[in-house]
């Protein structure tokens, strides 16, 4: 995917206004749990999606993308790579049509396969990258890894 490509879908992606968060931590620690609360201080809606929470944040979890209603139509991962993969058909069956794969460092939620899956099902996917770094005020240590990112070429125009 080419760099103005993925910019487009984090574009499109952060203008969905309420989403499915999948493998939001229950640990209020976690850095999954920061990342909800950003959306959520900036008026995003967001379902928290854990089979095994009854609540996140004092929202009720769902166990699946499959029992939100009204439905969703784009779904953060937080999740391993082979959860992403058993994870990503659901989105589909669930009429998701764009999917963020978080990632900082390391596989993050990527996992080429379940790319390959998306890009058949005509699913708009972001393969990585932190939304942190894109949403407005964010924390400095967000605005300097997008600058780092930029100096070495590697940030979505």
């Amino acid at each position: 995917m080419s760099e103005t490509a993925c910019r487009r879908s984090i574009d499109e992606f952060l203008a969905q206004r309420r989403f499915a968060m999948i493998g939001v931590s229950r640990n209020p620690r976690d850095f999954s749990r920061e990342l909800y609360r950003a959306f959520r201080k900036r008026g995003y809606d967001v379902i928290p999606v854990r089979p095994d929470a009854v609540e996140i944040e004092g929202r009720t979890s769902v166990a699946s993308v499959t029992e939100i209603q009204p439905p969703v139509e784009a779904a953060l991962l937080m999740t391993a790579p082979s959860v992403t993969e058993t994870v990503v058909p659901e989105c589909a069956a669930a009429g998701i049509r764009r999917i963020w794969m978080y990632r900082a460092t390391g596989a993050g939620a990527v996992s080429p396969k379940a790319v390959a899956y998306c890009a058949g099902k005509g699913i708009e996917v972001v393969p990585g990258e932190c939304p942190l770094m894109f949403l407005n005020q964010t924390g400095w240590i967000h605005r300097a890894h997008g600058l780092i990112r930029r100096i070495k070429g590697r940030y979505p125009n």
